[in-house]
This record gives C-alpha cells, sequence and structure tokens, in this order.
C-alpha cells in the first residue's frame, strides 16, 4: 500500500512540475495607470513614425497570456510588431472589488481606447501617433484550436501598419 501511494504521489508531482514548466509568463503590469502607460506609448510612437497596438486583457486571461507568448516566440510576427508598433499590455481589471482610483483609471481607459471590452479579451486597439482609435480587433477572429493563427494574425498587423494605412 506504501508502494502505491508513493507511486501516486510522485506521478502527482510530476504533473504539477509539468504543468509549472509550460505555464505562461504574465505580461500585464497591474499597478500601473493605463492612461499613463498609453501616454508613453503614444510618445514612443509619435517620435518613431509607428502605430500602437494595446492588447487589453489582463494576467486573468489565459488566452491574453496566450497571444503575448504566442508573438514572442513567432519572429514574423514580433519582426512586423517591431518595425511598425508600440506594442503595450494594457491591464483590465474586470473586479469590482477594486479601489474607486482603480476602477476610474480603468473606465477612463475603456472610454479613451472606443469601449473595446465589449469584444472579449484579449482585445487589440490600434492607435495613430496622435492617438485616435483606428481599429479595435476582436481576437476571436485571430484563434485556432488552443493558439493563434499566425495568417490570420500577419494580416491584421499589416492592414493596420502606418505605411497601409496611409495608402488609403
Amino acid at each position: 500500500m506504501k508502494k502505491i501511494f508513493v507511486f501516486v504521489l510522485f506521478v502527482a508531482l510530476l504533473s504539477l512540475s509539468a504543468h509549472a514548466q509550460t505555464a505562461l509568463k504574465k505580461v500585464y503590469n497591474e499597478e500601473i495607470n493605463p492612461m499613463t502607460q498609453i501616454d508613453e506609448a503614444l510618445a514612443q510612437a509619435k517620435s518613431s513614425g509607428k502605430f500602437v497596438v494595446c492588447q487589453v486583457g489582463g494576467n486573468w486571461c489565459p488566452w491574453c497570456l496566450r497571444f503575448a507568448d504566442f508573438v514572442t516566440k513567432d519572429t514574423t510576427i514580433s519582426q512586423v510588431i517591431d518595425q511598425n508598433f508600440v506594442y503595450i499590455h494594457v491591464n483590465y481589471n474586470p473586479r469590482k472589488s477594486q479601489d474607486a482610483e482603480k476602477t476610474a483609471q480603468t473606465q477612463s481607459m475603456l472610454k479613451r481606447l472606443d469601449n473595446p471590452a465589449r469584444f472579449g479579451f484579449p482585445v487589440f486597439v490600434v492607435l495613430d501617433g496622435q492617438g485616435k482609435v483606428l481599429h479595435i480587433q476582436d481576437s476571436s477572429f485571430l484563434e485556432e484550436g488552443k493558439s493563434y493563427n499566425q495568417a490570420k494574425v500577419l494580416r491584421f498587423l499589416k492592414n493596420w501598419t502606418p505605411q497601409a494605412v496611409k495608402k488609403h
């Protein structure tokens, strides 16, 4: 009986270890004021001739973390992002229990980004260098299985580069 217990315990620990190794990196800073974060990204974008892509979501959202992991590992996508965008993770906390200041910051951020929460999370908001919302992208159209489709993500990004928008 002891051997069975030790074996079951060993399998359980091995399973937990494997899960811990595949856990996705948290990318959202839950402490920063999202309005300040967006302003800083806009200043950087304006000086470099880029647009801003705000990935709105949170560390609580598995699909948000999957996308961040996906674009980090796909060199073609990360290159398109690096060349054309200032890419930021804008934290959205849906909990009602947060303090009044955080709630006000969240409401200001959602208003500024034209209420992207209606599309679910993550949601991507493309801003020009002046802060104007150019496009809100529902991420569900980019998904494939338990990840994202490279061709769909590239199509989304390439259609909203500064060069593509200025042509029209």
